[in-house]
Order: C-alpha cells, then structure tokens, then sequence
C-alpha cells in the first residue's frame, strides 16, 4: 500500500483515539479492556426504529370499515375522483 493512500484514509477517519487501561493481574500479565460508545443519532435510531416495530403494517379498523361497506353496497366511489386519479396516473406514466 502507498503511503499517500494511507494519509487520505487517515483524513477521511479523521484523528481518533483509543481508550486502553492497561493493568497488571496477580500472575504478571496484562489484560486490556476496550471501551464502546454510540453516538446520538444511532439512538435514536434505535428509538425509532423501537417504536416504529410496534405500530402494526396495516390500519385493521380502516381495511375493517371499507369491507364492511363494500359488503354492504354502500361504498360508492366518486367518478369524478376517479377520472381525476386514472388521468393523473396517466400523465405520470406517458407525459
């Protein structure tokens, strides 16, 4: 490896530096203990992505109410919504 490759890595990390407490035991040899720390944003992430695991996939209530009413036959659908809709869709795809 190019020295010069190792400086532009060494920039893109930045200057960081390592936590290590070395000690000695009762037979002589030394042990090392690292140390790890998360940043804000990856707990944040964590508390989103936590909460977001509890809301379900799907509205039961509201796929509950428009079955009910498709059953039913009181679902109308306005046309005008629909034209509305299918030339949107339309000038999406072709336009």
């Amino acid at each position: 490896m190019r020295i010069g490759s190792y400086n532009q890595v060494a920039q893109v990390y930045g200057k960081q530096s390592v936590n290590k407490s070395y000690g000695s035991s009762v037979n002589g040899a030394t042990s090392t203990r690292d140390r790890v720390s998360f940043s804000t944003v990856g707990k944040d992430m964590q508390i989103a992505k936590t909460a977001l695991s509890s809301v379900p996939d799907v509205r039961e209530d509201k796929v509950n109410a428009l079955k009910e009413s498709i059953a039913n036959g009181t679902y109308q659908v306005s046309a005008e919504c629909f034209a509305d809709k299918l030339m949107a869709a339309f000038d999406e795809k072709f336009l």
